[in-house]
């Protein structure tokens, strides 16, 4: 029996135990965006901990206090140091969940998992809980014999945007430092397909308010002449698509160089895109998804049908996500955003525009001896080759990463699939996936450690 065949062996024979515990971490509701929730963070993180030490590893929950008053959600690191000559390894995953939100489309309690169909269902069972214990499964699969410098790092604060992430970085950065970074928290091409991300859109998030009265009037004695502030909102929104549908923000970097094939019925499938609408953009559908900007709104503040009256809005307030292609600034893709608002009033309506965040791309810098481990043990875990993919989200702090470790390779991996609804009602798990990517971590560990 080869060594590959033996880590196989060992991840099945450990997988009821390793779903225990992913099921017992699931059951915390560890919402970093809830101030009331911070005893279940604290008990979430120590729970992450615990699991770390009986793989080994010497581990602790870090709250970090920045410079500025700042307080970290607690955060988990651990370490094994490397033997002589032995590479280290930096995991990434995090054990902060989004809300739960509406009750009413959920089919199970969002924080007691549930199995239905080969899926586990629950708050965290893909984002990013199973991410947490693909990396203990594999390391429990590993062993301690490898010699392997492992540093474990569960953050606790991704879903609210990883406000101290840099200040955590610099704070610890020799505790962090790695020759090979793997990030468990993306997605694979679909079930059954697993995939490296080589790509992440940026972010900008922006929000403008336009202003056409000093006061609300009588839609009735003043409409006409004078054009309400919501209407002449939308028909700024409407400038920053063309008749395709493309983003016509001059500015903005565009690339239609996606390599990877889908097919329209598949993104329609994934989607749930009603019959009869068509989609947008120019391009290749991967490259509308991954290399392409995109433009959206997330908000707009205006008065309810339930409270409408005949009335003149005097103004109207609108929050837009804009992710930005892979190499460009998102700093410059802010700025060619808020210039086309203000370019762009519709009869000379005042536009007030801010930026409220900004996040960086991603681009791995090509093949490496890391990556092509990493596609070799995706490859033998699920029995056929995995997919370069760009992912349309953006992950910030892997440009961070970079940014603090540079001569690290980086390679972000992940479970999720097109049916995971992460973020949303019915958030799962697909097991089988799930199982081969904790495989493919111990056999991609064991390669680096030279053992396969």
């Amino acid at each position: 029996m080869n060594h590959a065949e033996k880590l196989t062996r060992r991840v099945d024979a450990a997988l009821a135990r390793t779903r225990d515990e992913l099921e017992s971490l699931v059951r915390i509701p560890s919402v970093s965006a809830f101030p009331q929730a911070a005893e279940r963070m604290r008990e979430s993180a120590e729970a992450v901990a615990e699991l770390a030490r009986t793989r080994g590893l010497d581990a602790e929950v870090v709250e970090l206090e920045t410079a500025a008053g700042l307080r970290g959600r607690p955060a988990v690191l651990a370490h094994r140091r490397a033997a002589p000559g032995q590479p280290t390894v930096l995991l990434y995953a995090h054990h902060d969940v989004q809300p739960a939100g509406s009750p009413d489309g959920w089919l199970s309690e969002p924080f007691e998992p549930v199995e239905r169909d080969g899926r586990l269902y629950g708050r965290g069972t893909a984002d990013d809980k199973a991410g947490i214990m693909v990396h203990l499964g594999a390391l429990a699969a590993l062993g301690g014999e490898s010699g392997l410098g492992v540093t474990l790092f569960v953050e606790g604060e991704e879903e609210v945007g990883s406000p101290t992430f840099k200040d955590f970085l610099a704070a610890y950065a020799d505790r962090l430092a790695a020759d090979v970074i793997v990030v468990a928290d993306s997605n694979n091409w679909k079930v059954g397909v697993p995939s490296l991300t080589t790509s992440l859109r940026g972010v900008v998030t922006a929000e403008f308010t336009v202003r056409t009265l000093d006061h609300a009037l009588h839609s009735g004695m003043y409409g006409g002449p004078v054009l309400d502030a919501v209407t002449c909102a939308a028909r700024l929104v409407a400038t920053l698509h063309d008749a395709d549908g493309a983003v016509a923000v001059r500015g903005l970097a565009s690339y239609d160089d996606a390599t990877a094939e889908y097919a329209e019925e598949d993104l329609r499938a994934d989607t749930g895109l009603l019959d009869g609408v068509r989609l947008t953009g120019r391009g290749s559908i991967a490259s509308r998804l991954w290399t392409q900007p995109s433009l959206t709104v997330i908000g707009m503040d205006v008065t309810s049908t339930a409270e409408a009256s005949n009335t003149l809005i005097p103004a109207c307030t609108v929050r837009l996500s804009l992710r930005v292609a892979p190499g460009q600034d998102p700093g410059e893709a802010a700025q060619a955003l808020v210039r086309h608002l203000e370019e762009n009033a519709p009869f000379g309506a005042r536009v007030e525009a801010s930026v409220e965040e900004t996040g960086p791309a991603f681009k791995a810098a090509g093949d490496s001896p890391a990556a092509s481990a990493g596609r070799w043990a995706l490859a033998r875990a699920w029995g056929r080759p995995p997919v370069d993919i760009g992912v349309g989200g953006s992950i910030p702090f892997i440009a961070d990463l970079h940014d603090a470790f540079p001569e690290a390779d980086i390679l972000v991996t992940g479970v999720e699939d097109p049916d995971t609804r992460a973020h949303s009602q019915n958030e799962s798990l697909h097991l089988g996936d799930w199982r081969n990517a904790i495989l493919a971590e111990a056999l991609l560990l064991s390669r680096l450690a030279g053992q396969a």
